[in-house]
């Protein structure tokens, strides 16, 4: 009589590779519709943990498998290493960034000029959720920043303003930062004064067909005006605007002031997080890539 031997199979390894598929779909579909969708940062952030939540799932199912195949040779090794891959992308995604959040400082806001950082034209507003942060960057914030940070420096080059603007504006494009507010743009812009005036009718020897009746001329709107706010000094180039990373589309809004000091322009940025109160880190990188790139814009004009 031939006895055959039937090997057993692991519903934990075929469960676990169901559910490690899950998550990582779940994972993609999030990355997409963040990056590319409606989907806001905090339900961006509930979803992966979410997701990371579903692969810890599958992790323990497939080592069930696993030590079921060790054990009484089940069938499921193949089905248990399927799960392990599907679920490494969440879990380490989410494992990577608590590593971020422990090892870097608790900030959501940096600036190059701790003392007096660029202000915001126009103050971001956005619904942070379950994103809790503070409503306002504290002193003792600063000093936390300037500790983990040091390097994060402002830049003085020697030249005009118009000419340190012209770089500033071609290095944000370059870098996806969209720039969507203004102040002081009078200070870089060619004076009107300058361009020849067109010929009048009465030089032309042109009869004018309708007499145009006189109207007041409006007056422009002036710094100090009411209903024009004004932020940061008087003369102060601002310039406001907002990027994304490049993967992830996490939202960051930027400020950079331009101020002429004597044959000199100081440059200064500012960068905070859209949602959350830490940043991870990316705050610090966006500015610090930003300014490397200026520099080499500007390669010679750099004043120690």
């Amino acid at each position: 009589m031939t006895v055959r031997f039937v090997r057993p199979v692991s519903q934990s390894a075929l469960a676990a590779r169901r559910i490690g598929l899950a998550a990582l779909v779940l994972m993609l579909l999030a990355l997409a519709a963040h990056r590319f969708g409606p989907l806001t940062g905090p339900d961006f952030a509930a979803v992966l943990l979410f997701s990371a939540s579903i692969g810890m799932v599958a992790i323990l199912f497939a080592a069930i498998g696993l030590a079921r195949l060790w054990q009484v040779g089940a069938r499921g090794g193949i089905a248990s290493a399927w799960a392990l891959a599907y679920a490494a992308a969440p879990v380490a995604l989410v494992a990577v960034a608590a590593v971020f959040y422990v090892l870097r400082p608790p900030l959501y806001d940096v600036a190059t000029d701790v003392v007096d950082p660029p202000v915001f034209i126009r103050e971001p507003q956005a619904d942070q959720q379950w994103l809790q942060r503070p409503a306002m960057v504290t002193p003792s914030d600063r000093q936390v920043q300037l500790a983990a940070y040091p390097a994060l420096t402002g830049r003085r080059y020697e030249g005009a303003v118009d000419r340190i603007y012209e770089a500033v504006a071609k290095v944000a494009k370059s870098s996806r930062i969209s720039l969507d507010l203004k102040q002081g743009m009078e200070r870089v812009e060619p004076d009107i004064t300058e361009r020849p005036a067109p010929k009048t009718r009465a030089e032309t020897g042109a009869v004018p067909d309708v007499i145009p009746i006189p109207l007041p001329r409006p007056q422009p709107d002036r710094p100090g005006k009411p209903g024009v706010e004004q932020v940061g000094r008087p003369g102060d180039v601002i310039l406001q605007g907002q990027t994304r990373t490049l993967i992830f589309g996490l939202r960051f809004d930027v400020v950079i002031r331009l101020r002429e000091e004597a044959e000199t322009t100081m440059v200064d940025m500012r960068v905070a997080a859209r949602y959350g109160g830490h940043d991870l880190g990316f705050s610090n990188e966006i500015a610090q890539a930003f300014l490397r790139v200026l520099d080499s814009e500007l390669l010679g004009l750099a004043v120690d």
